[in-house]
C-alpha cells in the first residue's frame, strides 16, 4: 500500500482536484463514491468527531486505500474530518495519512464560534470563504470538543491551530479542536500578581489579585476574587509559538494589570514575568524573537531563549488616539507590519437593548516596520495580501495562495474588552475593504454567537505530546 497513486488511477475515478474541497456534502464527484444507502441524515449533518456511519452492502466495491489517501491529502481539515467519520475504511485511510505525516495541505483559516442550540460541548467551524461566499447554504461543521464545555471557558487566544482558554477556575489550557488534544499551562497562581487563598480544608477557594507591578507580591491594592472571576481581570490575550532553534513551544500571555507579559515554555511549571508595564496588545514570534506592540504603538523585542531575557525597543509611534487597538503581524515575505484598528459603538448605554449595543470596525491603518534601521512607514494597500485580526494570533496571507479570501481586505472578529461584561451583545464579524474603507458583514444574516467570542483559527493536525516528552 503506497502513500501516493498515479495520475491515471485518480483520473480513472473521474475525480477532479478542484472538486475535492467539500468532500461529502458539496462535491458531486465524491458524493457518488459514497454507498448508495448512506443515510440522508448524515449528508445533512456535517458533524466532526461524530460516530462512524457504517453501511454494509454485499459486493460494494471499495477504493484502494492509497487512492483514498491521495484524495484526502487534497482536502482541508474540516472536510477531511467529516470524511473520516463516514466509515471504517475511510477512517483507516485518514489515520494512515496522519501517521505517515503525508498530510501537508495548506489550511485556510476558519472562524470558530459556538452555538447554544448545538449543545455546550459543540463548536462550529465556518470557512471564511464559505461565510463570505456561500452563506445561503450555512456551510459549517459541528465539532465536539473535549470536556469541560467550551462555552464555560473564555477564549483568550488562537495560534497555529490551538485555542488558548481559561476555565471556570481561571486556569489556562491549550486545546486542539481537531485532534481533541488538551494540555494544561502552568497554574495561574504562578503569575506574580496572583496569590492563592485556601480554606480550612486546604482547598483553593479564592485568589488575591494585586495591581502592584513590583517583582514581589505585595499587599498594596489587593483584590479578593472568586476562582472564575479572576479571568475577567487577568487574562487578555495568549499565544503559543514554535521556536525552531530549540524545537520547543512558548506560551505567551498578555495580562493585567496594565497589559504586562509573562511567558512559559511548554513543560515549565511556572510563568516568567517580563516586568515591563507597557499595556501590550499583541505579539508575534519571528526568527527566535518575540515582538510585542503596546498601546502607544511602540514595539518591543524580547529574546526568551537565554537565562536572562534580552529586551530592545525597536520602534515607537506618536499617533496614539485615532486607533485604540493595535496588532503586529508577520507578512509572508518576513517583514513586520503594525495594524491599527478603530471600532465605533452604536450605543454604549450598558442598559440598552442588546440588539442596539453594537461595535463595528470603522477604520484600519497599516504600517510596515523596519527594524534595521528603526522606521515605521504607512502603506495604503495590502495589494495581493489579506489580514485576519481579532483575539487570534494576527495573520497575513497571500490571496494568491488562498484564493477564497479577498485581496486587500481585513477579516475582523471582536476582541474588545466589553466582551467580558456584555456577553449577549452582537459581535463585530466583518470583512473590511481597505480600498474604500468600508466593511461588509461576514455572515448574512449576522452571526449572533455571543459566547465565547468567535475567533480565527487555522486547523492543524499537529500534536504536541511528542514534543513535551522530549523536554
Amino acid at each position: 500500500m503506497g502513500g501516493t497513486c498515479s495520475v491515471s488511477r485518480v483520473s480513472s475515478l473521474a475525480i477532479h482536484r478542484r472538486n475535492l474541497r467539500s468532500l461529502v456534502f458539496r462535491v458531486p464527484g465524491l458524493l457518488g463514491l459514497l454507498p448508495p444507502c448512506l443515510p440522508k441524515k448524515f449528508l445533512k449533518e456535517n458533524h466532526i468527531h461524530g460516530p462512524l456511519t457504517e453501511v454494509a452492502i454485499a459486493g460494494l466495491p471499495e477504493l484502494p486505500q492509497d487512492v483514498l489517501m491521495s484524495i484526502f491529502a487534497h482536502l482541508e481539515i474540516p472536510d477531511l474530518m467529516c470524511a473520516c467519520s463516514v466509515c471504517t475504511s475511510w477512517r483507516s485511510a485518514y489515520s494512515s495519512l496522519h501517521k505517515l505525516e503525508q498530510y501537508q495541505r495548506r489550511q485556510t483559516p476558519c472562524l470558530l464560534y459556538t452555538s447554544e442550540s448545538a449543545g455546550e460541548s459543540v463548536a462550529c467551524f465556518a470557512h471564511s470563504y464559505t461565510c463570505l461566499y456561500s452563506l445561503a447554504e450555512k456551510r459549517s461543521c459541528k465539532l465536539t470538543l473535549p470536556e469541560p464545555p467550551i462555552r464555560s471557558r473564555y477564549l483568550i487566544g488562537s495560534s497555529n491551530g490551538w485555542l488558548i482558554s481559561a476555565d471556570e477556575r481561571s486556569e489556562m489550557h491549550i486545546v486542539n479542536p481537531i485532534t481533541c488534544e488538551q494540555i494544561a499551562l502552568p497554574s495561574v497562581i504562578t503569575i506574580v500578581q496572583v496569590t492563592p487563598v485556601f480554606d480550612e480544608t486546604g482547598a483553593l477557594c479564592k485568589y488575591i489579585y494585586s495591581r502592584d507591578t513590583t517583582e514581589h507580591r505585595s499587599t498594596t491594592d489587593p483584590q479578593a476574587v472568586d476562582l472564575g472571576e479572576l479571568r475577567q481581570y487577568l487574562q487578555k490575550k495568549a499565544f503559543v509559538f514554535y521556536d525552531a532553534s530549540t524545537g520547543g513551544y512558548i506560551a505567551v500571555l498578555i495580562h493585567d494589570p496594565d497589559g504586562q507579559l509573562s511567558f512559559a515554555w511548554l513543560g515549565d511549571d511556572k510563568w516568567t514575568w517580563l516586568k515591563l508595564r507597557c499595556f501590550f496588545q499583541d505579539c508575534v514570534y519571528k526568527d527566535g524573537m518575540l515582538y510585542a506592540v503596546a498601546s502607544l504603538g511602540e514595539i518591543h523585542a524580547f529574546d526568551l531563549r537565554g537565562p536572562v531575557v534580552a529586551t530592545e525597543l525597536i520602534a515607537g509611534w506618536a499617533d496614539i488616539f485615532s486607533c485604540p487597538t493595535f496588532y503586529i503581524v508577520q507578512a509572508p515575505c518576513g517583514d513586520l507590519m503594525q495594524v491599527f484598528r478603530s471600532q465605533h459603538v452604536v450605543d454604549c448605554d450598558p442598559c440598552a437593548d442588546t440588539s442596539t449595543h453594537v461595535h463595528y470596525t470603522s477604520k484600519i491603518k497599516i504600517f510596515e516596520v523596519e527594524t534595521m534601521p528603526e522606521k515605521v512607514v504607512g502603506i495604503n494597500s495590502l495589494k495581493d495580501h489579506v489580514l485576519l485580526v481579532g483575539q487570534n494570533q494576527s495573520l497575513c496571507l497571500s490571496a494568491e495562495e488562498y484564493p477564497q479570501l479577498k485581496a486587500n481586505n481585513v477579516y475582523v472578529t471582536d476582541d474588545h474588552k466589553y466582551l467580558t461584561f456584555y456577553k449577549n451583545n452582537r459581535r463585530d464579524i466583518a470583512v473590511f475593504d481597505l480600498a474604500n474603507n468600508s466593511s461588509e458583514e461576514l455572515v448574512s444574516p449576522p452571526l449572533w454567537s455571543n459566547w465565547p467570542t468567535p475567533i480565527w483559527i487555522t486547523p492543524s493536525l499537529t500534536k504536541l505530546y511528542p514534543t513535551l516528552d522530549n523536554l
